[in-house]
């Protein structure tokens, strides 16, 4: 059964908000005259991306809110002291500095125009619908996708099946005519191929090994595709290999 559609991941996977978040907090800490609070910029950073991990997996766990989670994190680095409103504000100036660096990867462009004709796209994200679409329209690519699901407004989350099938029935398609792109070996690629869906894992940092489970060139259907840049993604939908036929990807 061919492709007819393509469901993305956005945070490391369309938008680099791994340079992003790195960019606009050391600007943030240097505007709030915080770095000297740490040995090294770099040791303020790791922090604040512990920070990050830990409370949104709370918040993917329903165990806080959307806001919840935000606020913890702020109290977490900046001081547990701090009341709703004041922590708000924190994020708030963190926030300006963090949009200003926000771009997409430079694949990402390329790849959407090249698949514009024989495919359709949505966006499935473990985020806010409200924080998603409007990166998408700052960042320009809004109108390129049918639907923009998020998992606050879903109520259910990756790397559960239903999440990923929300999508599929947004686009009114089966899973099995559906892929799926998105940066987490584990949320996004195991997950949506446990749904049914196409999998296919962007690992840009080449974190992953041969221990992984995934598509190698052996057998994809063991797990899903790993692509090291969306310039590979055209030849893994054209070579949809999950009934066992040969790859020719690595």
């Amino acid at each position: 059964m061919a492709i007819r559609a393509v469901v993305w991941d956005i945070d490391d996977t369309l938008f680099d908000y791994t340079t992003a978040d790195r960019a606009g907090m050391r600007n943030h800490l240097a505007a709030e005259d915080l770095l000297d609070a740490f040995r090294t910029a770099e040791e303020a950073l790791a922090r604040w991306r512990e920070i990050t991990e830990t409370q949104w997996a709370r918040f993917a766990a329903g165990e806080v809110s959307f806001e919840g989670q935000r606020r913890d994190r702020v109290r977490a680095f900046a001081g547990p002291e701090l009341t709703d409103a004041e922590a708000d504000d924190w994020f708030r100036r963190y926030l300006r500095h963090y949009e200003a660096a926000w771009a997409l990867f430079p694949d990402v462009l390329p790849v959407l125009d090249l698949l514009a004709v024989g495919h359709r796209h949505a966006v499935l994200s473990n985020s806010s619908l409200t924080v998603q679409d409007r990166k998408l329209r700052v960042l320009g690519v809004r109108d390129r996708f049918e639907a923009v699901l998020c998992a606050v407004e879903l109520g259910v989350s990756k790397p559960e099946a239903r999440a990923f099938h929300a999508a599929c029935d947004a686009l009114e398609l089966a899973p099995h005519e559906v892929a799926y792109v998105g940066d987490h070996p584990e949320i996004d690629g195991r997950g949506a191929s446990e749904a049914g869906l196409l999998s296919v894992w962007i690992d840009r940092t080449g974190a992953g090994t041969a221990t992984d489970g995934v598509g190698t060139g052996v057998r994809a259907s063991a797990g899903p595709h790993r692509i090291a840049s969306l310039a590979e993604l055209p030849a893994v939908l054209r070579t949809d290999t999950r009934f066992g036929a040969p790859s020719t990807f690595g």
